[in-house]
């Protein structure tokens, strides 16, 4: 596609004022436009998917009535009879005004989905751009003062996108979103957004930057670690340039670029950062599995399983981020592990292990199950001794008895698993054959007619779609079953050439360390190359940005602890998982490794996450005094001593143990505080922790405050 026509768009002429007047309006775009949750998305739209056993939409418009807003039109297409009757039977349409549908059978893009509300003439003033697979908990009292504050004074300022800080790794180039690395320039003091690239693994580690834009900008910051929330503040005048525009079709590739680069018009985007806040957008199966776990520890309250909100079945919180709905049958020797949730009236047999995943509800599982890091839906039988590691089961599919499910496996709706079958590694299975031609992410997955999708499934599947799947399928003589083993039902789709390194960089399973070895090996050199390019321009070019990036430096110490958090709750879930499972310590080291480059963090963050995981294991097990909280302490500082000692290979990293124990004394263990000579010797005592170390931590703490030396006093005697 070209660059996108430039026509003069007719102003809207409504004063700022009268527009603030009016009731805070929202358009939620319930199509994603985007192919990455097939075969999933060919039977239920992405917005009616479970997340954490509620429908995707409903976080959303449970955070958009949070946020004041007084009306939102929601734009379907593709299934929109299914999101228009699930919305019709909700909580939602209770309320009065407060959700209308807009349904559309020809709009193939989010370019065309406006340009028909824009049509609707729906929008009487300011309003928020989203899309139904967004979860969220911020205040939009600040971004919209903000946004309307700066229309009053420059009325080409005609939106406000909301950004917040993200990391991507150094070696996969790759956010914990699964979404690709992303380059923003921002006036550091405008907050007006400049530059905009998404591609950023198409670009070969360098971008290029127009030198009009660093001529007629003084001060430009450029980033590599923010995060688009896309939730968008907009102006009426958003509408009509689509409206004036048809080569708007992509709202960031053609709106977002092509207004950065029109000096016409002299249209401008603004940004928001949020800090404290969540905000997280789920693009593919990995963003699905990490705003998952982000809900189930609780980043996203009050949107959490225990809380009450449209029509979810609130569950109990019990030990260990462990969340139980009502009418659960469980068995006395199954072992629920920890960030788990379990959906009402799921029964669960004997000897079943279920850990760090979310069981729908209605599920059947059987006796000497394992299920590891995965989603099981509504209505699911799982027969006795199967497996499922790191994957996703859609309502309605069967388990035979003995079948594995490969790390990163999709099962769709109502497939049947043979007995004893094994469904390789990102294997994706459905009851529809593998569309010959491929569609675009610019295309719509279903039809243009009513939401049905026209492709060739199993003989005999149109008149058991809409009931159960029972064991009787199999029986059939008209089933194939060649491809999912003896008595199943499914096809399995084939992965692209070149498809592979995508399977794996947007899969629920984790990056295999193979993979992020080849990647490393591949890279070697060129990472401090591409490092350096990001902080400047392209060769033809000879300006830097000394005194911005000394401001981006400053954000970054600002915003950095967001990541280190996530880190050590990802830390802390491995190692509990480890501990109840008995897993090996070189185990142990490759998956804290991948989530080292995942997060770009430094063995002394390893060293911190992995003894703030062990203290936190040693308070959560019981104990009645503080002697028994030493003790609790010695045996998981003994048998876990070398994943510890692993990662402190210089004194240093030992120092920052230290200072991490204090900080945790002082914060969210304080029970330890007066333990901590006690559990200093102990880790000198077992040579985690050298001699040289702690004088070093004494002597820095020469010149400071009475208040920073408590420990420092409390270990005389050891320092002595």
């Amino acid at each position: 596609m070209g660059a996108p026509k430039k026509v003069a768009s007719a102003r809207v002429s409504e004063d700022p004022d009268d527009l603030a007047r009016n009731p805070l309006q929202a358009i939620l775009l319930a199509d994603s436009f985007t192919t990455k949750f097939r075969p999933i998305t060919l039977e239920r739209p992405k917005v009616l998917l479970p997340l954490v056993n509620v429908p995707m939409i409903n976080y959303t418009l449970a955070w958009l009535e949070s946020a004041e807003v007084e009306e939102v039109f929601v734009f379907c297409c593709a299934h929109s009879r299914q999101v228009i009757e699930y919305l019709q039977s909700s909580e939602w349409f209770t309320r009065p005004n407060f959700v209308s549908t807009i349904e559309s059978h020809n709009s193939i893009s989010a370019g065309d989905a406006l340009r028909l509300i824009y049509e609707r003439q729906v929008i009487h003033g300011d309003f928020v751009l989203i899309s139904g697979d967004t979860v969220s908990n911020m205040s939009l009292t600040c971004a919209l003062q903000e946004h309307r504050e700066r229309k009053k004074k420059d009325s080409n300022a005609i939106m406000t996108m909301v950004i917040k800080q993200s990391k991507a790794s150094m070696i996969t180039h790759q956010s914990r979103l699964g979404t690709d690395e992303l380059f923003m320039a921002i006036d550091p003091c405008t907050k007006q957004l400049l530059y905009y690239e998404d591609k950023v693994d198409k670009l070969k580690g360098t971008i290029s930057l127009d030198k009009m834009l660093l001529a007629d900008n003084p001060s430009i910051c450029l980033h590599s670690d923010k995060q688009d929330c896309y939730i968008d503040i907009c102006s009426p005048e958003v509408l009509s340039l689509f409206t004036d525009n048809f080569d708007y079709q992509h709202l960031r590739r053609h709106f977002v670029k092509g207004l950065l680069v029109d000096d016409i018009m002299g249209y401008k985007i603004f940004t928001h950062e949020i800090h404290s806040s969540y905000a997280a957008r789920i693009d593919n199966f990995r963003s699905y599995d990490t705003v998952s776990k982000d809900i189930i520890q609780r980043w996203t309250y009050p949107f959490v399983p225990d809380v009450k909100f449209c029509q979810n079945n609130t569950t109990m919180l019990e030990r260990q981020g462990m969340y139980r709905a009502s009418e659960v049958s469980l068995s006395r020797s199954a072992e629920i592990g920890p960030f788990t949730v379990i959906g009402t009236g799921t029964k669960i047999g004997n000897n079943t292990k279920i850990s760090y995943s979310v069981i729908g509800e209605g599920c059947t599982i059987g006796s000497n199950v394992l299920i590891e890091g995965s989603y099981v839906w509504n209505n699911v039988t799982i027969e006795d001794a199967c497996e499922l590691r790191r994957a996703i089961v859609c309502d309605g599919v069967m388990m035979k008895s003995r079948a594995v499910l490969k790390p990163g496996a999709v099962l769709s709706f109502k497939v049947v698993i043979g007995q004893q079958f094994f469904v390789p590694a990102y294997s994706k299975v459905s009851l529809y054959q593998q569309p010959i031609k491929q569609d675009s992410d610019e295309e719509l997955e279903a039809d243009n007619s009513s939401g049905t999708v026209e492709l060739s499934s199993i003989t005999g599947t149109a008149d058991k779609l809409n009931g159960e799947v029972t064991s009787e399928v199999s029986e059939t003589p008209h089933w194939s079953t060649s491809e999912v083993g003896t008595g199943g039902l499914g096809y399995i789709w084939s992965i692209s050439e070149g498809g592979l390194e995508e399977e794996w960089r947007h899969s629920v399973a984790p990056i295999p360390t193979d993979k992020i070895a080849e990647v490393t090996q591949a890279i070697d050199d060129d990472l401090e190359l591409s490092t350096q390019d990001c902080n400047g321009l392209s060769p033809s070019g000879d300006l830097k940005f000394d005194s911005n990036i000394n401001d981006s430096e400053d954000d970054d110490n600002e915003d950095s602890r967001d990541d280190s958090i996530y880190f050590e709750k990802e830390v802390e879930a491995t190692f509990l998982r480890a501990v109840h499972e008995n897993i090996e310590i070189n185990d142990v080291v490759l998956e804290i490794n991948s989530l080292r480059l995942s997060y770009n963090m430094t063995a002394a963050d390893c060293s911190g996450a992995v003894f703030y995981s062990m203290v936190k294991l040693a308070l959560e097990t019981p104990h009645s005094s503080e002697g028994e909280l030493l003790n609790n302490a010695k045996t998981v500082i003994t048998t876990w001593r070398e994943l510890l000692k692993f990662y402190l290979p210089e004194t240093d990293e030992e120092i920052e143990v230290i200072l991490k124990f204090e900080e945790m004394c002082l914060e969210s263990t304080k029970e330890f505080s007066s333990l901590f000579s006690r559990i200093l010797f102990l880790l000198y005592d077992k040579e985690i922790l050298q001699e040289e170390a702690i004088l070093k931590w004494a002597d820095e703490k020469e010149g400071a405050d009475e208040s920073d030396k408590v420990f420092v006093r409390q270990s005389e005697e050891l320092i002595q």
